[in-house]
């Protein structure tokens, strides 16, 4: 038998570092090759790391809630030693550290210390045994295979360029380049339900409970913090008359077939938003702190916040200004329901230019949204009631409904704040306005 150290692998997208959210093997457990090991949590998305061979669980490094970094060591497996192929001397330090037959567990233990230190910090304890010609198994890395699973791609398709035959990111990315189709991108990773429900540990009596913070909900705690320590929020609440919104609505909702999804007031405030921030560009943007620059988009990248079983999530509407009414009410409700089921794809829950949040029922009188970092701009929709109010200088019962903005105040001023609010109003309360053409 031998002994594989499998590290933390670089997971792209400059990861340095990622959270260990849940094990899905213990010390002790077999595995298959490609059999998920361990959920992880970058700054980016929820990663299932899958194992490079197969084995027996020896020991596992770190657990639920643990920053674990980039090369450091994971997971030891034990495995059935690998024959090296013919001629390859030099493969000799990449394969996994081999305990002598019948040695004590130390004897062992010391003889793969001195291989990592002999490798350079455990790096070639890392690498993938070396594959026998005709064994019919690919030389690559995890991220690699996950990657071309993902796109649909045989990797025995692709020559290796890498030692031994090797296939290397640029392997891989020279073949998705030569493609004709688009390749489908990554999708992502569904969650577990460690990263929902961390176990509670009962205090003392029962009167209390403790719960890690860890996976997604740290990294809402994190963002959450850092937009409010580092962006000035400028709060603004008007209040609309929706009456004729909510006439138009019920009409359009009317005329579709049964079964169809209904209409809310979302699709409208995003088709009246998309029209107003042509006048208010400085609202449709993100702030790129390490360049110290405010980029503007000319296109809205429509940020939908959305409460899921696993936190809120902020999925995007891409090139929203391009869709007709239906269409961005189908497209919102796509990329909720994606987001929700954990089958977004990695481009839908980045690039937002601005978000709209809704609490729906729930939504109350007002509200401070806190921005979504690095936009400068949230809109968020309160609770629509029917209420008596003086309209044209006599008591009536209209319908109301609150929005409440928040902006950062560093580079959208309260005047230009408030006027786009106001622009905003000015298209909801006539409905008629926000599809004239203009």
């Amino acid at each position: 038998m031998s002994r594989y150290v499998f590290k933390l692998p670089d997971l792209g997208e400059g990861t340095v570092e990622a959270e260990i959210v849940g094990w899905r093997v213990k010390p002790g457990d077999t595995v298959a090759e490609d059999d998920v090991l361990v959920e992880v949590m970058t700054e980016k998305a929820a990663v299932e790391v899958p194992a490079p061979v197969a084995g027996r669980v020896v020991s596992t490094t770190g657990a639920p809630g643990d920053m674990v970094p980039v090369g450091a060591e994971l997971i030891v497996l034990e495995t059935e030693p690998v024959p090296l192929a013919a001629g390859n001397s030099a493969g000799v330090a990449a394969t996994p550290l081999a305990a002598a037959a019948g040695a004590a567990p130390g004897a062992a233990a010391a003889a793969g210390a001195a291989g990592r230190s002999a490798g350079g910090n455990g790096a070639a304890a890392a690498q993938p045994a070396v594959v026998p010609a005709g064994s019919g198994r690919v030389a690559t890395s995890p991220a690699i295979r996950r990657r071309a699973h993902e796109a649909g791609v045989d990797l025995r398709q692709i020559a290796g360029s890498g030692p031994s035959g090797r296939i290397v990111p640029k392997d891989l990315d020279a073949y998705l380049a030569r493609r004709t189709q688009p390749t489908p991108l990554r999708a992502a990773p569904k969650a577990v339900p460690s990263a929902r429900a961390p176990e509670a540990r009962p205090a003392a009596g029962g009167a209390t409970e403790e719960i890690k913070v860890i996976g997604l909900r740290r990294v809402i705690a994190q963002r959450m913090s850092e937009a409010k320590r580092n962006i000035p929020h400028f709060a603004y609440v008007e209040e609309l008359d929706i009456t004729e919104l909510e006439a138009l609505r019920r009409h359009l909702n009317g005329r579709l077939p049964a079964g169809a999804a209904a209409l809310t007031y979302l699709p409208f405030l995003a088709l009246a938003l998309i029209r107003v921030l042509r006048s208010f560009p400085q609202c449709n943007a993100q702030y790129d702190a390490e360049r110290g620059v405010i980029v503007r988009h000319a296109a809205v990248h429509l940020g939908v916040a959305t409460q899921t079983p696993d936190g809120l999530k902020v999925p995007v509407v891409h090139d929203a200004q391009a869709l007709s009414l239906w269409e961005l009410a189908a497209e919102m409700r796509r990329v909720a329901e994606a987001a929700r089921t954990n089958k977004a794809r990695r481009e839908e829950l980045t690039g937002s230019t601005i978000t709209i949040t809704s609490l729906g029922k729930l939504g109350g009188i007002a509200s401070t949204p806190i921005i979504n970092a690095p936009e400068v701009a949230i809109i968020g929709v309160n609770r629509a009631l029917e209420r008596p109010v003086v309209f044209e200088g006599a008591i009536a019962i209209r319908r109301t409904m609150n929005l409440s903005s928040s902006f950062d105040h560093r580079f959208v001023d309260g005047y230009d704040a408030a006027a786009m609010i106001q622009a905003l109003k000015e298209c909801l309360e006539h409905p008629a306005t926000i599809f004239i053409p203009g």
